[in-house]
């Protein structure tokens, strides 16, 4: 690929203008409202458990553990249940599932906006579902909830799309950081699971809006670790006990994606209403809730015991097996609720069970490894997933096995999982989400690179019959030709451009006073990919710069294209660049 040197504007690193102050000071201001929401989410989820299973108008931190309701127990979740059907039936259905993937949903396919609706009902509607028993985590929920802030403040404001993304994205990630004291976690998740890019435009907001969380969430929520751990540093043969970690992970979080759909479809095949599902899922929650009491609710208390090693095998085998069931249940049913807290517990508890038998370290480390690992291959995001678990307990002795585990159960998921719990909900409604993302090669190029600069033009005094038969006779060579006055472009001309035009008008009359439609040569291939696009055209004069047209080349469709051969010869061609030498004999 030719590579010339023409007069432009310099290229730089990254697109930015002051803008981007403008989007930072409102992420900001999202980020504090998104901490408010948190705030407001965990009150609700401790008045509805203590109404709930108390009976008493409370916001005391009481666990649904502790109730003294014996078989009426069971009733409270279907009520839970029955409500969270009739507000997504006659609020919006936008409550329903998990949080995650309806907010990727609403970025990449509703052009960030989300309604108030959700901003009110999703809070609501998850902390009576949590607060009636049910198996979740409340991070979905202000995902969702944060999100909906995000959006409905950009759209109040003269925003393109991508900006209005990048507020929604702050505002979810903001109540993420708020809830469990995560703020680079929540980063590295808007980047792995969110934004789908990494552009000035979205980090700068997203990391704005989890820092002001992060420094306010102390005055409403509270500080330090939610988990705090300490364990001493592993030996090299921890990296095998590790490996295997990843491994094992990575099947619990397959066989829990794969149950849950299952049970999702179960629930499809049912000749009732969508309204009367969670009712029916909170059914399973209270039985299983009057038989391992702590099943119920979030559990972040036993999160912590898990951690701690504060529970025996048959305890905690019980619990998993219990908790397993109805999360999958109560989700499958279609309630308001999210999944990270039942993955902590879920593979805490899994670590806790192996941990004695895996060498090279002590044992309370484990759980706290195949919690990481779990939460990496489930999401596939194995980055978010260890620096989430590090951010949680402050162990940085930790970091290394977390790393190492991570890395396992997100290997394995890529192998032998389609799509992950949070695509898998989307492709069923129609759309699939490729999470694989780079520069694309027409980024890294510039118009200089491609254009072509044998270029055949057209005097702006011809007349139409002379073009005619000249450049679009029957040795026509391009669809398009830059139409020149003393040297500078004046516009572009095609065939039907001179149709219906008299043929002895000159071809210059044709253009107005306003500046023609150009390239120029430091400009990205996106860019003028892009301008091609958005005015359906083929062909593109290259001028040396803005306000002065002086014609350098043309650059066309089948010009951008040379800029992925470059991706092609990356990702396709393999070659042996050094070989061993032959050891000469004696």
């Amino acid at each position: 690929m030719k590579t010339a040197t023409h007069p432009s504007t310099p290229r730089r690193d990254f697109s930015g203008d002051a803008s981007l102050l403008r989007i930072a000071a409102l992420a900001a201001v999202i980020g504090a409202l998104s901490t408010v929401a948190a705030h407001v989410l965990l009150t609700m989820i401790r008045f509805f458990t203590d109404l709930f299973f108390y009976g008493k108008f409370s916001f005391a931190e009481l666990s649904p553990a502790d109730n003294t309701l014996g078989p009426w127990v069971i009733g409270i979740p279907v009520i839970g249940g029955l409500i969270i059907g009739l507000i997504a039936r006659y609020g919006t259905e936008a409550i329903r599932g998990h949080g995650i993937p309806e907010a990727i949903e609403a970025i990449l396919f509703k052009r960030s906006a989300m309604s108030p609706k959700v901003a009110v009902l999703k809070p609501v509607s998850s902390g009576i579902a949590i607060g009636s028993g049910g198996p979740f985590g409340a991070e979905g929920p202000i995902i969702m909830t944060g999100g909906a802030i995000g959006s409905l403040i950009a759209q109040h404001f003269h925003l393109t799309g991508g900006e209005r993304k990048s507020l929604l994205v702050a505002g979810a990630v903001a109540g993420m950081t708020a809830v469990f004291g995560t703020p680079v976690a929540a980063v590295l998740m808007a980047v792995e699971l969110l934004l789908f890019e990494l552009r000035p435009r979205s980090l700068l907001p997203v990391a704005t809006a989890c820092a002001v969380a992060g420094f306010l969430r102390p005055l409403a929520i509270g500080s330090g670790a939610l988990f705090p751990v300490a364990t001493a540093p592993v030996a090299p043969i921890a990296l095998l006990s590790c490996l295997a970690a990843g491994i094992a992970c990575g099947a619990l979080a397959w066989l829990m994606s794969t149950a849950l759909y299952r049970v999702e479809d179960g629930f499809h095949r049912l000749p009732i209403h969508w309204m009367w599902w969670p009712a029916l899922g909170g059914l399973a929650v209270g039985i299983g809730g009057y038989f391992e009491p702590r099943a119920l609710g979030v559990g972040y208390d036993v999160i912590g015991d898990l951690l701690h090693n504060h529970m025996v095998a048959s305890a905690i085998v019980g619990l998993l097996a219990v908790k397993l069931v109805i999360w999958l249940i109560a989700l499958g049913s279609g309630t308001s609720g999210g999944v990270l807290a039942p993955l902590l517990m879920l593979g805490a508890g899994l670590g806790a069970l192996l941990g004695p038998y895996l060498p090279g370290a002590e044992p309370a480390l484990w759980p706290l490894v195949f919690m990481a690992a779990t939460l990496g291959g489930m999401m596939r995001a194995p980055v978010m997933a260890v620096v989430f678990a590090f951010e949680l307990t402050h162990d940085a002795n930790a970091l290394l096995p977390l790393l190492a585990a991570a890395a396992g159960a997100y290997g394995f998921t890529v192998l032998t999982m389609g799509r992950s719990i949070l695509t898998e909900k989307i492709a069923r409604r129609g759309h699939h989400i490729y999470r694989e993302y780079g520069i694309d090669p027409l980024e890294r190029h510039s118009v200089a690179e491609v254009m072509s600069t044998d270029v055949h033009y057209i005097d702006a005094d011809a007349t139409i019959s002379e073009v005619l038969a000249t450049q679009f006779g029957p040795g026509q060579k391009h669809r398009g030709f830059p139409v020149t006055r003393a040297g500078l472009v004046v516009g572009m001309v095609a065939r039907d451009t001179l149709d219906g035009h008299p043929p002895a008008m000159r071809v210059g009359d044709l253009f107005g006073a306003n500046p023609p439609l150009v390239a120029l040569p430091g400009e990205t291939c996106r860019a003028v990919a892009t301008r091609l696009a958005v005015h359906g055209i083929e062909r593109l004069p290259v001028v040396a710069q803005t306000g002065h047209a002086q014609l350098l080349g043309v650059v066309s469709r089948s010009d951008l294209i040379k800029a992925s051969a470059t991706l092609h010869d990356e990702e396709h061609e393999r070659r042996t660049l050094r070989t061993l030498p032959l050891v000469r004999r004696p």
